[in-house]
Formats: C-alpha cells, structure tokens, sequence
C-alpha cells in the first residue's frame, strides 16, 4: 500500500493500550524501526483527550511507546502514531512534533505528561510574523 501523502507514509489512530505486548499482532501494528510523531490519549465516554505528543526520530517509536506503556501507566488509554517517510530528517519530524505541542500547549489536560511546552523555533517565527505585520 502507497500513502498518497507527502510527509505520512502510516498511521495507525485509537488504538487501546492493550494492543502493546509482546505478541505477533503487536508486532505487526507497531513494527520496529518506525519514525514520526505519536499521541497519547485518555478515553472519556466517546472522546480521547490527547495527553501527550512525542516523536522518535531515530526508529524508535516502538520502544517510545512500551516506555510510555510501562513508567506512565494508568495516565493514558490509547495511542496513535503517524510514521513518516525516510526522506523526512529528523529536524523535519522535531518541527512537526513542536508544532503539535504548540496548538495544545495551554491545555492543562495535555500539558501533564510534556516537559516541553513550546517549540523555539515556532516561537521565534511567531515574533518575526508578528514584528512584521503590525509594525
């Protein structure tokens, strides 16, 4: 299967904290090797509240995942994970996931689990847009 977008070659959306163990079909619908962005979320009745962005940009995603799984247990339900082409660098997948930690930043269910909460460089664009446009 070809992904018909630029920058998500997969993804898999929603996905219940009890499809990560150590069995066949678990590998299969988080292989290794994967890189890009992942969320976390914690279900409430027909909404899934995202409680943390991360990224992996070394293949790593997986093992990012097992971690979450393992030293912040109970904090989330689900997951999703958006994997990126090869040709995407990792300041490419940096930059999408400070984006996405930047549109939720001041959401205090989401601000738990992230140490980051805003991405610099977006920061110093907004500066520059707004030094530009209103001056």
């Amino acid at each position: 299967m070809k992904s018909p977008m630029r920058l998500i070659k997969s993804a898999l959306e929603y996905r219940p904290i009890t499809d990560l163990d150590e069995s066949k079909t678990s590998m299969q619908l988080v292989p290794k090797g994967i890189r890009g962005i992942y969320a976390l979320y914690r279900k409430q009745g027909k909404y899934y509240d995202v409680v943390y962005v991360g990224m992996s940009s070394e293949g790593k995603l997986r093992k990012r995942l097992f971690s979450h799984k393992r030293n912040r247990e109970g904090e989330w339900t689900h997951f999703s994970y958006y994997e990126v082409w090869d040709n995407i660098s990792a300041t490419e997948i940096q930059e999408l996931e400070g984006l996405f930690r930047q549109l939720y930043r001041y959401d205090e269910r989401a601000n738990s689990l992230n140490k980051q909460l805003t991405y610099r460089p977006l920061n110093k664009v907004r500066k520059l847009t707004e030094n530009t446009r209103l001056n």
